[in-house]
């Protein structure tokens, strides 16, 4: 199948999940899109036991296996849904909370990939740095899905602003750390050399220089779109910006995440506010939502069909549900050890912990990121545990993480 074949199928198979969801299901459109996948998947799987004569098992996972989902969303989706994600985040909101977001995306997942892997180390004995990229890779939060559930969720303003800017620095974060630690667990078949000066250097270009490309990105952006009064001009503008910034940001070695991230808000705080009418805001804004629930839809699909990539050994499948309390335990310490950093400073009301603990969603960052990784006897170990923990984070805590902040997101008691 060709491009245009592949994306007409992700878009009409997208809409058709969407509605039985809607009119079945009815449960958060982008995790019902999953849920629908999964069980077509399955479906799919016991038709051919059933049928085997037909092989349609293996037709579909010829066909999912063309996606070259790693690719599709680390070269491609991604950018723009953390542009949108960033867009609508205020750096005045922000900046307010920039102590706990940065320690977070820091420490917390410096501490989470060491968590995890150590602990997945001690589950299968793999080499332990080979252990540390599955923790590298499992650690970040995955923002379209936070962003999503938060939708659903009526939290406090300030909490809001703590989950969602953490789980978009945060990634571009656990994606520099994922890089670094390949290059020194597989030498050979990693894209950079080995060694802690390297890794060292290539943490600093990665996340410094993504950082600066999307301030001066943005700025550049923003000046020209003060000069144009044309609603869609400067939505061209802004897509330009995503688009052409994060394949800049690739093509100089920099983390095209934060760069993405950087522009982001730097167009929809600055930007918004003194570069664009009040017109232009509103289409910005909408065609921006727009993107961001179709990717979201298409990417949610693609996450349901990545279940034909594994191998579905019994014993690896045992690791992925030991590595769900792995990842939730890696993710408690990665919040608890930040905000008891900082409490001897400033106060935190009570649901801060258990609310962005269990609102620390996987999503298709990690599954794209342990697809990517060189072939050898640990990457389908590594693949199947990643898939089981983001589709237990998903489903189970995706459904129930707004009935948890509704029950705790309303009390602002201090500690």
């Amino acid at each position: 199948m060709n491009f245009l074949q592949i994306t007409s199928l992700l878009i009409v198979l997208a809409g058709l999940f969407g509605a039985i969801n809607y009119l079945v299901l009815k449960l958060p459109a982008a995790i019902g899109i999953l849920v629908v996948a999964l069980l077509a998947s399955f479906g799919i799987m016991a038709l051919d036991l059933a049928l085997p004569a037909l092989g349609l098992a293996d037709t579909v996972r010829a066909t999912v296996q063309g996606l070259e989902f790693s690719d599709a969303l680390l070269e491609g989706m991604l950018g723009l849904l953390l542009f949108a994600g960033a867009l609508h985040v205020k750096l005045s909101d922000l900046r307010a909370q920039w102590r706990i977001v940065f320690l977070m995306a820091t420490l917390g997942v410096g501490l989470s990939t060491v968590i995890a892997g150590f602990g997945f180390f001690w589950i299968t004995g793999m080499p332990l740095l080979v252990a540390l990229v599955f923790g590298a890779l499992i650690s970040p939060t995955d923002p379209v899905a936070v962003l999503g559930v938060l939708r659903e969720a009526n939290l406090r303003k300030e909490l809001e602003t703590k989950i969602a800017g953490e789980s978009l620095f945060n990634d571009g974060v656990g994606y520099v750390v994922f890089l670094v630690l390949v290059g020194l667990a597989f030498p050979v078949g990693g894209a950079h050399d080995a060694g802690l000066e390297a890794a060292a250097l290539l943490f600093v270009q990665e996340a410094l220089g993504g950082a600066v490309l999307g301030i001066v990105l943005g700025w550049l952006t923003f000046r020209l779109m003060r000069r144009i009064d044309d609603y869609s001009l400067e939505v061209l503008l802004t897509l330009g910006l995503a688009f052409g910034g994060y394949e800049l940001a690739v093509y100089l070695h920099v983390s095209a995440p934060i760069m993405a991230v950087c522009a982001g808000l730097l167009i929809g705080d600055i930007g918004a506010k003194h570069g664009m009418t009040e017109e232009t805001r509103n289409y910005v804004d909408a065609f921006w939502k727009l993107i961001d629930e179709i990717l979201n839809a298409v990417l949610f699909l693609m996450i349901g069909f990545e279940v034909f990539a594994l191998a579905f050994d019994v014993g690896d499948l045992m690791i992925g549900v030991m590595s769900i309390a792995l990842a939730l335990v890696a993710r408690l310490l990665a919040v608890a050890v930040p905000v008891l950093v900082l409490r001897p400073f400033r106060s935190f009301p009570r649901d801060v912990i258990p609310i962005m603990t269990w609102g620390g969603l996987k999503g298709g960052i990690s599954v794209a990121l342990a697809l990517s990784l060189p072939e050898g006897e640990w990457k389908p170990v590594i693949l199947t545990a990643t898939y089981v923990v983001v589709i237990f984070s998903i489903i189970v805590q995706g459904l129930s993480v707004t009935r948890l902040a509704n029950r705790l997101g309303r009390e602002p008691d201090l500690v």
